[in-house]
């Protein structure tokens, strides 16, 4: 859809923006590297010596294009064979006559070799490349071809590509701004959508989390407005994730506590435990600064183990069942952590985890011995060794465990 945007009416509005689409770039560490080979200019065979005065004729063009492919093809061989140094010289001859077939398949090829750099480690290359790019960037933005021929879409949007590949976000995100700026402009949903994705997705893989935030925010209230609930879900995740990773838990929380209010089908609703028990995380995290927060890490972990009982998903209620334990244990609340513990042998059973079991005697008979009850504590630590010779593990610790609680 990009591509049917018309030019004239683009330029129109773009005269009328504040965007300042061909700003000079500042070269990237200059004199650095010798002068790049993409930009010397020396006659060359493949190309008639007026090239550069007179365009090529179509056939002249395919003629061009078909002994570079075979350019290509031959530095492909020369790297495979180990030659790495020939390879890209031939690359780049192959690149330098790129674009006396046009913008775009300039730019095609300079996205292809800046894959194959970046995959090589070869900075140097990857400086040349990206330095073409961002002059074609210029050029193909400059006021005067803008005036003669609109803003060539498809260009810009091989070229944000082309710029993903060599690793240079911030020139693919300006690249994919200006298009997006377009979009609004002209009232196309499709390609603002589009580019809000990518550019969402440049932010996130770069770890800006404060700006892929803001992007998946706007992706939310758009779908929101369209009634598509399954992007929203999607994107409420992404949120979630990316104020997780932010260490912003208050805002997790929030973009759990609504991923879950939507969470009302049978499908969704086997990930309600999962979802309690990352928000019952974040309020424990939070509780450390501010404890008027712990009974919602409480009241949290306990519905983490309702759900996930109901479910039976008993691998989740166990874990929601052992943070409840912690939690009771940490506030002195010794009783309350004897019972869940009683509840947890019986979850854990129930999944099968006899190792999880295992260990849920030895916590039942740590807190009798720390009440001084060793009756209980030793008949806790006689089912835990029962279970450690099952599994040939921990059997001399359980061992030791039963002398103490018999005073031995």
């Amino acid at each position: 859809m990009l591509r049917r945007l018309c030019a004239i009416a683009i330029f129109a509005i773009l005269l009328n923006s504040s965007l300042t689409l061909a700003a000079p770039k500042k070269p990237q560490q200059p004199d650095k590297y010798p002068p790049s080979p993409l930009e010397i200019t020396t006659p060359d065979p493949l190309l008639r010596p007026s090239a550069n005065k007179e365009p090529l004729t179509e056939e002249e063009q395919q003629t061009l294009a078909s002994a570079l492919d075979e350019l290509n093809q031959e530095a492909a061989t020369k790297l495979q064979a180990g030659d790495k140094v020939t390879a890209f010289e031939i690359w780049n001859r192959e690149l330098s006559l790129r674009r006396y077939l046009g913008t775009l398949p300039e730019i095609q090829a300079l996205s292809r070799v800046g894959a194959i750099a970046w995959n090589q480690n070869d900075r140097q290359q990857l400086y040349y490349i990206t330095q073409r790019l961002q002059a074609i960037q210029t050029q193909i933005l400059a006021p005067k071809i803008i005036a003669k021929q609109g803003v060539n879409l498809e260009s810009l949007q091989t070229l944000g590509e082309a710029y993903q590949n060599v690793r240079s976000p911030e020139d693919a995100l300006e690249v994919y701004n200006q298009i997006l700026t377009v979009a609004r402009q002209q009232k196309d949903p499709a390609a603002e959508l589009a580019n809000l994705k990518i550019i969402a997705e440049l932010h996130l893989s770069w770890f800006d989390y404060p700006k892929a935030a803001d992007t998946y925010q706007e992706l939310f209230n758009l779908a929101s407005a369209q009634g598509d609930r399954i992007s929203e879900l999607t994107y409420l995740r992404q949120l979630a994730y990316i104020y997780q990773q932010g260490k912003q838990l208050q805002q997790a929380i929030n973009a759990l506590n609504q991923l879950a209010g939507m969470y009302t089908d049978a499908e969704n609703l086997t990930k309600l435990p999962e979802l309690k028990l990352a928000i019952a995380n974040n309020y424990e995290s939070l509780a450390r600064e501010n404890p008027n927060l712990l009974q919602e890490a409480f009241n949290n972990y306990q519905q983490a183990y309702t759900t996930a009982w109901e479910s039976q998903q008993f691998v989740l209620a166990a874990e929601a069942l052992q943070k409840l334990i912690v939690l009771y244990r940490s506030q002195g609340q010794i009783d309350a952590a004897l019972q869940t513990s009683q509840i947890l042998v019986e979850t854990q059973a129930k999944a099968y985890n006899y190792y999880g079991l295992m260990q849920a005697y030895d916590q039942i008979g740590q807190i009798y011995l720390q009440q001084k009850d060793y009756p209980q504590a030793l008949s806790a630590f006689q089912q835990g060794l029962q279970l450690a010779q099952q599994l040939k593990h921990e059997e001399s610790y359980f061992a030791q465990q039963i002398k103490k609680a018999s005073g031995q």
